[in-house]
């Protein structure tokens, strides 16, 4: 009899782990399909990849793909705003499925989060007032020099690197922080990713502000997901693949990010 009493505990117990484990198999793509809504994070300022356009609408490169991707899977789509240091963590608690901004999928990050392939390859740069004297590197690496960087951003390690003596000033939120604190005289030069920069410069006078001639490092920009969303990281991967063949990627990619011409819109 105990024997029989022992053999139902374990096979009770077996039955309440594959039902456990069944349960956390569920994956984030089938949740979401069920939910009928696809939950982004996105950065609260950051054009060209996402901001708030003149007519009070979100939008930006990173957000009209993942319009498109709730398109392809039948959902709704809901956006949520977050500091460029909150968008991790609004992942890893779950409050988003997916974290879409023009983030380096570099590997300190890649230690928390699942990294898609990257849509979109930029690069760290250095950006001044029009008329500074700055103009290399090595004009930029100097005691005396006050460098504005995006707290959390890749700019802070590319500054670590390359500009040892300079004094660094972190900022909480967008990418427009950096460039109102250098034409402030906060700073006296930027450093951020060359596309949300270029971006984010429409929204300033013309010739205010000037790019230097410089490319501090390489940056393969991608979408992340949860470390155990394998399944959405792969759909997302493939819509990829198929908006590239079809023509979408380069329609989203010119307008946004490689010309002006959504200011007109936007």
């Amino acid at each position: 009899m105990k024997l029989r009493h022992r053999t139902l505990s374990i096979i009770l117990s077996l039955v309440f782990v594959f039902t456990i484990a069944g349960a956390a198999w569920a994956s984030t793509l089938e949740e979401i399909i069920q939910r009928g809504e696809l939950r982004v994070a996105v950065q609260t300022q950051g054009p060209p990849f996402s901001f708030i356009d003149k007519n009070g609408e979100r939008t930006g490169s990173s957000v009209e793909f993942c319009r498109l991707m709730a398109e392809e899977m039948g959902v709704k789509i809901k956006f949520l705003d977050f500091d460029w240091d909150g968008l991790i963590p609004a992942l890893l608690s779950g409050k988003a499925d997916v974290l879409a901004a023009d983030m380096t999928a570099n590997l300190k990050r890649a230690l928390k989060v699942s990294f898609t392939e990257p849509f979109y390859e930029s690069g760290t740069i250095i950006f001044t007032k029009k008329d500074a004297p700055y103009e290399t590197i090595e004009d930029s690496n100097n005691k005396d020099v006050t460098v504005a960087l995006l707290l959390g951003s890749t700019g802070v390690a590319d500054a670590d690197r390359f500009l040892p003596k300079a004094k660094q000033k972190t900022y909480k939120g967008g990418g427009p922080l950096l460039i109102n604190a250098v034409l402030q005289g906060h700073a006296d030069i930027g450093v951020n990713d060359k596309s949300a920069v270029r971006g984010q410069l429409a929204n300033f006078p013309p010739d205010s502000i000037k790019i230097l001639d410089v490319k501090m490092s390489a940056q393969p920009l991608a979408f992340a997901v949860r470390p155990e969303d394998q399944h959405l990281k792969e759909w997302i991967d493939l819509f990829f693949t198929w908006i590239k063949e079809d023509g979408r990627y380069d329609e989203n990619i010119n307008y946004w990010v490689e010309s002006m011409k959504w200011k007109e819109d936007h």
